[in-house]
């Protein structure tokens, strides 16, 4: 158990340099594994590209006062054909 956990440790304070991954990748035997890395780089770029996006409160507000009325429109509008359904099955 002491040694598992010194193992990570020391993987952890082990700096990292672009030579050491490259000959870790080069000593990658399968194409799965070099697919799984391909794979984990994918996931690190999407996800640098996420932590730029910021978000404006008051932008925000904005669109959703926008959608609100648009939507309270929309269902105004749609009232009238509903209850022309409504009495076509009324009569049915």
């Amino acid at each position: 158990m002491i040694g598992s956990r010194l193992k990570v440790l020391y993987f952890v304070v082990m700096p990292v340099t672009s030579e050491a991954l490259k000959r870790d990748l080069d000593q990658l035997i399968t194409s799965a594994q070099l697919a799984e890395v391909a794979d984990f780089i994918a996931f690190l770029r999407f996800r640098d590209r996420r932590r730029h996006i910021t978000l404006d409160p008051a932008q925000l507000s904005a669109l959703a006062t926008e959608f609100a009325e648009e939507d309270h429109s929309l269902a105004e509008a749609g009232m009238d054909d509903y209850s022309a359904m409504l009495a076509q099955e009324d009569w049915q």
